[in-house]
């Protein structure tokens, strides 16, 4: 199972909101929603979030199994 909570820990240590990512660097809304709701995201929207924040892949997204929590 895919979870997005280090992006948000990432994204909240760097100060950076989802409004930035969608008005500044032009990050769908539609993408947004899927990393709420830790659906799956194109390799290349995780590089571009990964250049945005200034981060590797593993402060993104983490694997885990279902009913393990990050």
């Amino acid at each position: 199972m895919i979870s997005y909570a280090p992006l948000w820990q990432t994204m909240m240590r760097k100060n950076v909101t989802t409004y930035t990512l969608i008005s500044k660097y032009n990050i769908n809304p539609r993408t947004i929603y899927q990393l709420k709701h830790n659906q799956s995201i194109t390799m290349h929207t995780l590089e571009r979030i990964c250049r945005i924040l200034g981060c590797t892949p593993n402060e993104v997204v983490a694997f885990v199994s279902q009913g393990e929590e990050v």
